[in-house]
């Protein structure tokens, strides 16, 4: 059975009593240069483990970091200092196991949905010959049978970023790095598009970490909320979120426990007035 390590009792060495956490950021700071030749510090001190299957979402005011995060754990960005380790190891070592999701889907436009799909796998270096029931079980994982030979721009903002979704899951890495995969939909597909993304973690039970400004919908789909601070971001909160799963978000509005943790994250925030 996996056990949740609090991140603050980090000691650089195995944690005691537990498992190797699947993700493991230690003692993180994270700079970038300025035009005037100094230099921006972005992270600071930032260290968390994730564990195996857990869902994890990252919230905090704007620039404080959260997709900065989510580019050093994908071996884009050096940090300054501190360490970024997975199943133990650097990340640069094992940067294969780690698929990223942008907000803006990135598909091919000459592509179509299956095409697009077709690349996770290619990507995965999966045996030509296992690749074409691959991705059509893909498609009919995602409810995307009958919008096979579509191009993106004959989709739905929705059905694109499933297609976005089937890629990553095409390339089956064992964490999955989402930077507010869902936040330039409207407020119903975007509802619908995280009952997708909850029905395909509990499916595959990988380890994700989900940037997002939508306090409901991290709780919604974490089992941890990570808190940052305004730049140069830390952490201020770590919130297990203690819900029941399955979990529906219609019903979720109304439960107290919700309300109550929403409110707790809200409060923890560092918002600057406009």
């Amino acid at each position: 059975m996996t056990k949740f390590v609090n991140p603050r009792n980090l000691d650089g060495q195995e944690v005691p009593g537990g498992e190797i956490p699947k993700v493991s950021l230690r003692g993180l700071d994270i700079t970038y240069p300025s035009q005037d030749g100094t230099t921006v510090k972005v992270v600071r001190d930032v260290s968390l483990n994730v564990a195996a299957g857990q869902f994890v979402s990252i919230v905090g005011p704007s620039g404080c970091g959260k997709s900065t995060l989510l580019r050093v754990l994908a071996g884009l960005l050096e940090p300054a200092s501190g360490s970024v380790l997975i199943d133990g190891a650097p990340v640069t070592q094992a940067k294969d196991r780690v698929g990223f999701m942008f907000q803006r889907d990135t598909l091919l436009p000459w592509a179509s949905a299956e095409e697009n799909i077709r690349v996770g796998a290619e990507l995965a270096h999966t045996p030509s010959e296992r690749i074409p029931e691959r991705v059509r079980s893909l498609i009919g994982f995602l409810r995307l049978a009958g919008f096979e030979k579509s191009l993106p721009h004959e989709l739905s903002g929705g059905m694109r970023q499933r297609v976005a979704l089937g890629r990553l899951l095409a390339y089956d890495p064992e964490i999955f790095l989402m930077d507010e995969p869902f936040g330039a939909l409207d407020s119903q597909t975007k509802s619908a598009m995280g009952r997708e993304l909850l029905r395909i973690w509990t499916e595959h039970r990988r380890s994700v970490l989900f940037v997002t400004h939508d306090i409901e919908e991290a709780v919604t789909l974490s089992d941890r909320v990570i808190v940052l601070s305004a730049r140069p971001g830390r952490i201020k909160l770590d919130v297990t979120i203690d819900l029941e799963r399955p979990r529906d978000p219609k019903v979720l509005r109304k439960d107290p426990r919700f309300i109550e943790t929403v409110d707790k994250i809200w409060s923890a925030l560092d918002l600057q007035p406009i």
